[in-house]
């Protein structure tokens, strides 16, 4: 018990502060900052892909399709979260207002952190596009295998904030409050050196986490199409950024609606999360695509395009036979009398004729059977 009370005694009373960021590479002209942020989104993007990856094999998709899309996805998810983090928070680089006291060049310096979710999953949906419809696959089935890889992705990145000292919650006095530096710029002026503040990085990594066991569950039992998955995480992601959001203390732009004055990205979750809602419970309607492929039509396997064809084709290639001539079935047919007349030869009719006797009806039953049909025939069923 003593062990117990100091072990817990050791553990801090807060999240310290970051005393790491980075570190330098050398080279001939100078030195490459590797900043802290930048590892933590490469490493989301990494296990993201992995998930994803793993989901669209099972899938059935073309081996390698996977790369073909994201290396449309990611730039276009860069490019969409940096410029939505620009509009949503705009002082840094306009100035107040807009009045030109802003720097554009750090716009493009995404090292420093500011990547906007919103803005990365719209031009990211639209790179995905690209590539989906360049492989020759659905995009709905694509969402639907990376909408967890996706929020894992999200779960990881987070921690970029820790890092940065950025994005955090209101002062708390709970045990896991989060230390910032007192002389980092993003500290609140006028707050004491000794405050603890929400680490809303970490409740939103977390809400991620579980959120990514609540998508797999839910995904392996209902074997969710349409992009449905893709929406359902839409809905569970603005459910807690829009708490989470409420926490936060950072500069952000502002925007009144229905009377309530709070931040752009608070009624940007409100605004996915009824459209998310509307777009699962419509598609719901639907049912299973048939066939529920993640092909586009037209672009499947060879030996998938047999089966689907079905069974017709290859009864008909099976049921074909050559068309043979009803004079040449009748020179393959055996000799009523022998069995395999020669066809020069005359018939018993034509030689009777020739000899001067009258010929001598055959009859039905003797012709089927090879036997004497009358004793005024006495080469009938003779064998030659």
């Amino acid at each position: 018990m003593q062990t117990l009370m100091q072990a817990a005694a050791m553990v801090p009373a807060s999240i310290p502060s970051p005393d790491w960021s980075g570190f330098d590479i050398p080279l001939p002209w100078g030195t490459l900052r590797i900043h802290a942020y930048a590892l933590c989104i490469l490493a989301g993007i990494m296990v993201g892909l992995w998930l994803t990856s793993v989901r669209w094999a099972r899938r059935g998709a073309p081996e390698g399709s996977v790369w073909d899309i994201v290396i449309w996805a990611i730039p276009f998810g860069i490019i969409g979260g940096r410029l939505y983090h620009v509009v949503s928070s705009p002082d840094a680089y306009f100035g107040p207002g807009f009045d030109g006291t802003g720097d554009l060049s750090l716009i493009p310096q995404i090292q420093r952190g500011g990547l906007g979710i919103w803005g990365a999953v719209v031009l990211g949906v639209l790179g995905a596009w690209i590539g989906c419809r360049r492989s020759g696959v659905k995009l709905t089935a694509f969402l639907d295998a990376a909408a967890p890889g996706l929020l894992l992705a999200q779960a990881v990145g987070r921690w970029g904030n820790y890092f940065n000292q950025e994005l955090f919650g209101g002062p708390t006095t709970l045990p896991w409050g989060l230390q910032i530096d007192a002389d980092n710029p993003n500290f609140p002026a006028g707050t004491p050196a000794d405050t603890l503040f929400h680490p809303t990085f970490l409740y939103e990594s977390l809400w991620n986490v579980v959120g990514v066991l609540i998508l797999l569950a839910l995904d392996r039992r209902f074997h969710f199409r349409r992009a449905r998955l893709f929406w359902l995480y839409a809905m569970y992601y603005t459910l807690g950024r829009v708490w989470i959001e409420a926490m936060r203390i950072d500069e952000a732009e502002q925007i009144s609606l229905f009377g309530i004055t709070t931040r752009l990205n608070v009624w940007t979750s409100v605004f996915v999360f009824v459209v998310a809602l509307i777009a699962f419970v419509l598609l719901g309607m639907k049912g299973r695509p048939v066939p529920d492929t993640p092909y586009l039509a037209g672009h499947e396997p060879a030996e998938d395009r047999v089966l689907e064809t079905g069974d017709d084709r290859e009864a008909t290639v099976r049921d074909t036979d050559p068309v043979v001539s009803d004079s040449e079935s009748r020179d393959n047919l055996p000799d009523s009398k022998n069995g395999s007349r020669d066809p020069s030869a005359p018939t018993e009719v034509e030689a009777a004729l020739r000899n001067g006797k009258q010929p001598v009806p055959e009859s039905p039953v003797a012709g089927s059977s090879g036997h004497k049909a009358t004793e005024s025939a006495p080469e009938a069923g003779t064998s030659k």
